[in-house]
């Protein structure tokens, strides 16, 4: 909503106090070195007339437009998101089995009986029984230094919902044209979002991790009455429902001042308004997931390297794309349009 600047009688929407904070910021940096802003010099220039058609008619053949002039700084996002969240490499250090306990396991339980048997009465028949039910497997147990590790990635409840917040304040910028510095960008929106970052960082990964655990619980019990069944397709549907929710709440956190109930609430009714975009979104992102799916099938190695390249941040860069249109058409447009903030453009 539009808001007085303090020593300004004017009204100014959002999107010019912020570009006029940014300017701010910008100005007492001077002329210090910055890797990301030297390498997105470029971008800060100005906006071209390409970039313009795109924000004004946000189709897809113009996604791909897009996709190929920001290619670079997409994968820089990437890079960003990988490494923000930097506790996760704890736990994939932790899966890997380096510092856990190896010990192999009888494959059938019918084992321990044949070994007492066999001290009874051993044979040429019990030790044929025992050469094939006597196979060992191999097992995984989880050493003191693993579930340290486990403990350090827990920290990623602290570092997901600030870097999500950072990430998405740039990708935004990039769909409406603006000149990024990348890595000032990022600390800036969450300096202006930490609370919330926080806040609600914690509580997306929780609502993630439990419908992903109700959808593998229900699906491993599929078929065995029909109440199980019934909750298998229910939570589905309540994770395609948040995964529209989500395109939205982080994208007003970083350009509204609203509290996270109400930021939910909008989200819940832009999951309806939007569905058009929501669902090409949804495909989109199915289609990215696919891709990379294939190549770990075609290449394991390649499709392992693939999301700490750019898998991320094109799934969040779809979800951009699809939802600020609908955002700037419902709660940005009509300020624009009113009467007030016509006399302080």
């Amino acid at each position: 909503m539009p808001r007085k600047l303090p020593d300004d009688n004017q009204y100014h929407s959002l999107d010019e106090i912020e570009r006029l904070e940014q300017e701010e910021i910008n100005a007492k940096k001077g002329s210090k070195f910055n890797l990301f802003s030297n390498l997105n010099k470029e971008d800060a220039d100005g906006v071209s007339k390409d970039e313009e058609q795109i924000w004004e008619n946000p189709n897809l053949p113009n996604f791909f437009k897009l996709l190929r002039r920001k290619l670079n700084q997409l994968l820089s996002v990437n890079i960003l998101m990988i490494f923000g969240n930097f506790p996760l490499f704890f736990a994939l250090f932790a899966m890997s089995g380096y510092l856990s306990i190896h010990s192999t396991s009888p494959y059938f339980s019918v084992f321990a009986p044949l070994q007492g048997v066999m001290h009874f009465d051993s044979s040429p028949a019990t030790a044929a029984l025992s050469n094939i039910f006597g196979i060992q497997s191999n097992i995984t147990v989880l050493s003191t230094a693993d579930y340290v590790l486990l403990a350090l990635a827990a920290l990623t409840l602290f570092t997901f919902g600030p870097v999500c917040v950072g990430t998405t304040y740039i990708l935004r910028n990039m769909f409406r044209g603006e000149g990024i510095f990348l890595w000032h960008d990022f600390w800036y929106a969450i300096r202006r979002n930490i609370r919330q970052g926080l806040i609600y960082g914690i509580i997306d990964l929780l609502i993630i991790f439990l419908l992903a655990y109700d959808i593998f619980f229900f699906h491993l019990n599929f078929g065995n009455s029909t109440v199980l069944d019934m909750m298998f397709f229910a939570s589905l549907v309540l994770a395609f429902l948040y995964f529209f929710m989500r395109m939205y709440i982080y994208l007003m956190m970083v350009t509204f001042d609203l509290s996270i109930l109400k930021l939910l609430k909008n989200a819940l009714l832009f999951t309806v308004l939007g569905v058009k975009r929501n669902i090409m979104a949804l495909l989109g992102t199915l289609a990215v997931l696919a891709i990379n799916y294939f190549l770990l099938a075609l290449y394991f190695p390649l499709g392992v390297i693939m999301p700490f390249v750019i898998v991320f941040s094109l799934c969040s860069m779809i979800g951009v794309y699809a939802a600020y249109p609908k955002i700037k058409e419902i709660m940005i447009d009509p300020y624009y349009k009113s009467d007030r903030v016509g006399e302080t453009e």
